[in-house]
């Protein structure tokens, strides 16, 4: 048995043969919410809500899109809090509590498959104390009688020892190899489930194609993180920088993104990846007794073992390593956050067993954030893909963390009014996570100091033009984040054209990043609908580009031009209007026309979108900018199809369902857009929110706040077997 060695907050741990499983998850038949616990006060029940989403959210950032907004320290606060909570009011812990869970569910686009045992995850220690506290709590249960569950009276003095392991900062990997072959890889998913990733994983020059044994097991399970050294890091970010493409973030964000790529795989980042192995789940020898043996035979393998690597003979031998460690983290070639310290015994991780999230028998035990303090010389706006404008600080070159730092992310607007942040401030900026520095605090006692040194403050605040377009900028009611809603500011137009081309939206094959990045710089299109004016002759003007290929895409931009009103709501990127948001509009005003003409009020009316849906969809028609885009794409030959017609009941099934509105969310065995024609086609209705008119949640894989709100209104939650129950399909 083993730990992982990655983020802690979702560190691959094997499950062993422990004495506690993980919960099975019910399925469930009515939500009962946290109503059990009368005792519960209502600011505790409305934060621990509020913690559960906010943590969710971070959750997906991290796993499925590879881009975290806040870092690790932020984020185990919020964790340890819910947590506290959860221990004070046993009612609030629910299954799908984020505290109970593992990474999220894979994303959509990928073949899945389950791993060979969970990969789980690992609590923390944040000091010497918590780490004492860990050696103490688990050295108590190990003389335990084993029978009785009774300490002896005089119990004998045990000192265990730890394999410490350097905590890399990557994305956790399970290897499948048959018979000394390398045969699949999976990505974390949600723990139980990973994506697979083996025909990108073959081009990750550390990952042996076979193992280097006469005798292999039948079945090896590897676990490990997959890293970006720094190197390679800084290597490929000067090349992104001449090819004028954003550098990547941190190394973190470009080895996982780098894995989860399906179209314009980025072969040369693959090439630069490193697979480090901290477990052998399953193949392991029945004569292996310690961890640290495992760890031998798979360096002997042919994997690649962190060389820092140690055993600790006690708690204080452990903590002086990890002091070590942190004075040597800048020398080290890779992104390291902690040491990892796992009782090396076999049998002792045995005995000690597995909770629902993490083992008992190992914990990763994390390097303070780390600060320095410097001069914010100005503020900058970068437009994002969203047209969300960003504030980002400009600073006086620091050194933290082991590198030198002169920018700094200020989120949005309200975080530069609660901290009081104003140009020619002196600040504490900390590396947390290792993801771009944020600015923990203004040294205000120091403030008297700027115009000593002929430092202007100046306070900042958000543009009220687009600072790439021009465009007027705006910030819905109730959201933090202000943005450029221009289709055609160049900021976006990238993005955009991708997202059209995808296939939920305009279906266009043969468009992908790398071409659309080619059509922008080339001059060929500034625009969305420029795409459908583009012909053969324009299009072998790029370069590399042959004869076929440029057949081939207009051919592909032809067949889009005849599509449904839904699919092109979606193409046209419009805030939070999604793929049900689209069916839904397209319901109630079958035609563009229609939709165009209707007031915000109508839009608001129908059930499941709501005020902030409608307004955002109001703002985009209310544009004259896009309104031109949508006549210029209907001069440009854009047929919208007649919706099919909605099932009768000559259906003997059209009406099993007549009257009851359901809402999806989460995971679910089959793409959500099969599962809402099922229930459409027996006369039920899918809307996007739980409201008191909402008759049944579906509820998949790791679903979200979702369940908790059906919960709070008494809605009944089903499982996909439930939902076939209904359907009569069971």
């Amino acid at each position: 048995m083993a730990a992982g060695n990655g983020k802690s907050k979702a560190n691959s741990a094997t499950k062993g043969t422990a004495k506690k499983q993980a919960p099975a998850k019910a399925s469930a038949t009515k939500s009962r919410g946290a109503a059990s616990d009368k005792d519960v006060p209502p600011d505790a029940r409305s934060r621990a809500a509020l913690l559960a989403t906010s943590l969710r959210h971070h959750d997906t950032l991290y796993y499925q899109s590879d881009a975290p907004e806040i870092p690790d320290a932020e984020y185990d606060l919020l964790r340890r809090e819910l947590v506290a909570l959860e221990a004070a009011h046993p009612s609030l812990l629910t299954a799908d509590s984020p505290t109970q869970q593992v990474g999220v569910a894979p994303a959509e686009g990928f073949e899945t498959a389950p791993h060979r045992s969970p990969m789980l995850s690992l609590d923390n220690a944040m000091n010497a104390d918590e780490m004492r506290a860990f050696d103490a709590r688990i050295t108590r249960m190990l003389l335990q009688d084993t029978e009785t569950g009774d300490r002896a009276e005089t119990p004998p003095d045990l000192t265990l020892d730890y394999i410490a392991e350097p905590k890399l900062d990557g994305s956790g990997i399970e290897l499948i190899f048959k018979n000394g072959r390398f045969v699949q890889g999976l990505t974390r998913g949600d723990g139980q489930t990973g994506e697979d990733v083996t025909t990108n994983l073959h081009h990750v020059p550390s990952i042996p194609k076979t193992l280097a044994t006469d005798n292999p097991p039948a079945i090896a399970s590897v676990r490990g993180e997959m890293i970006l050294p720094l190197a390679a890091f800084e290597q490929l970010n000067k090349g992104r920088v001449k090819r004028e493409l954003r550098p990547f973030e941190n190394p973190r964000n470009a080895a996982a993104g780098s894995l989860r790529q399906i179209h314009d795989v980025d072969y040369e980042r693959l090439g630069s990846l490193e697979f480090r192995v901290y477990a052998l789940e399953e193949g392991r020898p029945e004569s292996f007794l310690r961890q640290s043996e495992t760890l031998e035979l798979l360096r002997e393998w042919g994997f690649i073992v962190s060389p820092e690597i140690a055993i600790c003979r006690g708690v204080d031998e452990a903590i002086a390593f990890h002091e070590q460690l942190q004075t040597l983290r800048g020398e080290l070639p890779v992104e390291i956050d902690g040491t990892v310290f796992k009782v090396d015994t076999i049998t002792e991780q045995n005995v000690l067993g597995t909770l629902a999230r993490a083992p008992r028998w190992a914990i990763a035990f994390k390097f303070p954030p780390e600060q320095a303090e410097t001069i914010l010389e100005g503020i900058d706006f970068q437009v994002g893909r969203t047209g969300a404008i960003t504030p980002v600080a400009r600073l006086a070159p620091v050194r933290v963390g082991g590198v030198t730092v002169s920018n700094a992310s200020l989120h949005n607007q309200d975080e530069i009014d609660r901290k009081d942040i104003r140009v020619g401030d002196r600040i504490v900026i900390q590396r947390a996570g290792d993801v771009i520095p944020q600015i923990v605090r203004v040294r205000l006692d120091r403030r008297h100091e700027a115009f000593k040194e002929n430092r202007t403050l100046q306070r900042q605040s958000l543009p009220a033009h687009c600072p790439v377009c021009n465009a007027a900028t705006l910030r819905l009611e109730g959201e933090a984040v202000t943005r450029c809603a221009n289709l055609e500011c160049p900021a976006q137009l990238k993005t955009n054209l991708t997202h059209l081309a995808s296939r939920s939206a305009l279906d266009i094959d043969g468009l992908g990043g790398k071409l659309v990045e080619q059509l922008v710089n080339a001059g060929l299109v500034s625009r969305l609908s420029d795409l459908f004016a583009l012909d053969e002759e324009r299009v072998l003007r790029l370069e590399r580009m042959g004869e076929k290929s440029a057949a081939n895409l207009i051919a592909s931009l032809d067949r889009a031009r005849k599509t449904t009103l839904p699919r092109l709501l979606i193409a046209l990127g419009i805030r939070h209007v999604g793929a049900t948001v689209a069916e839904l509009l397209a319901d109630h005003f079958p035609t563009l026309d229609d939709l165009l003409a209707a007031p915000p009020e109508a839009i608001a009316a129908i059930e499941g979108i709501g005020p902030t849906i409608a307004e955002s969809m109001s703002r985009f028609t209310a544009d004259g900018a896009n309104r031109a885009e949508l006549a210029r794409l209907t001069e440009l030959g854009l047929v919208l199809e007649e919706p099919a017609p909605k099932p009768t009941g000559a259906d003997a099934q059209a009406n099993l369902l007549e009257g009851l509105t359901f809402v999806l969310t989460g995971t679910m065995s089959r793409a959500r857009g099969e599962i809402k024609k099922d229930i459409e086609a027996a006369g039920g209705k899918v809307t996007a929110s739980v409201s008191k008119k909402t008759s049944y949640v579906v509820a998949g894989e790791a679903p979200g706040s979702k369940v908790k709100k059906a919960g709070d209104l008494e809605v009944t939650v089903l499982d996909e077997a439930g939902l076939l129950t209904l359907l009569g399909s069971d």
